[in-house]
C-alpha cells in the first residue's frame, strides 16, 4: 500500500491565507480592466480554482497545457504548448497562473509566446517560487511562497502524476517510496 506523506512545507491554512491576499491585491491591480486569467495545467489547476473565487472583479478564464522534457531533478529547456488559448488575448490584461516557477524556463517561454498575440499587459502569478534554481531571470509578479529547492507535491503538483489531490504542499520523501 503506498502512503500519503508527510509533514507540510505549506499547510492547507497558510495557502488559504495568502491566496486570498493574492485575491484582493488582483482585484485592486485589474479593476476596470479587460482582464484574463490563464491557468497552466495540470499543475496549477487547484492553485487557479482557488485563485479565481479569491478574486472579485469580472473575468474570463482560460487555460493551457505545456509540457517540457524534465526528470525529477533536471529540465532540457524544452518547453511547448501542448493546447491553445480558446480565448482572444489581442488588447486584454492577461495574468498567467503558474504553479511553480523554478528554472523560469516555462514561464519566459510562455509569457513570450503568449506576448506575440498582443496583449495590453501579461503578467506572472506563481504559488511556488524556488529562486534557488533560477536559471532564466525572469519577472514573476505575483508570488504565493518561496521555498528551499525541494521536491514538492500536492495541492496540483505531482510525482509522476500522483499525489495532485494532497490538500497540502509537502517535499517528496523519497525514503521508503517502493514506485
Amino acid at each position: 500500500m503506498e502512503r500519503i506523506f508527510g509533514r507540510p512545507i505549506v499547510t492547507q491554512e497558510e495557502m488559504r491565507t495568502r491566496i486570498r491576499e493574492l485575491g484582493k491585491q488582483i482585484t485592486t491591480d485589474y479593476t476596470g480592466k479587460d482582464f484574463v486569467l490563464v491557468g497552466v495545467l495540470k499543475g496549477a489547476y487547484a492553485f487557479y480554482a482557488d485563485l479565481a473565487r479569491a478574486i472579485r472583479i469580472p473575468m474570463r478564464v482560460d487555460f493551457l497545457m505545456v509540457t517540457s522534457d524534465r526528470s525529477r531533478a533536471n529540465t532540457s529547456g524544452k518547453v511547448r504548448m501542448v493546447t491553445e488559448l480558446t480565448e482572444d488575448i489581442k488588447s486584454k490584461d492577461v495574468l498567467l497562473v503558474e504553479d511553480i516557477v523554478d528554472s523560469g524556463l516555462t514561464a519566459q517561454y510562455l509569457v513570450k509566446t503568449l506576448a506575440k498575440r498582443k496583449p495590453r499587459s501579461i503578467k506572472v502569478c506563481t504559488l511556488l517560487s524556488k529562486p534557488d534554481r533560477r536559471i532564466i531571470d525572469v519577472t514573476i509578479d505575483y508570488v504565493g511562497f518561496k521555498i528551499p529547492n525541494k521536491y514538492v507535491v500536492g495541492y496540483g503538483l505531482d510525482y509522476q502524476q500522483k499525489y495532485r489531490n494532497l490538500p497540502y504542499l509537502a517535499v517528496l520523501d523519497m525514503e521508503g517510496d517502493e514506485g
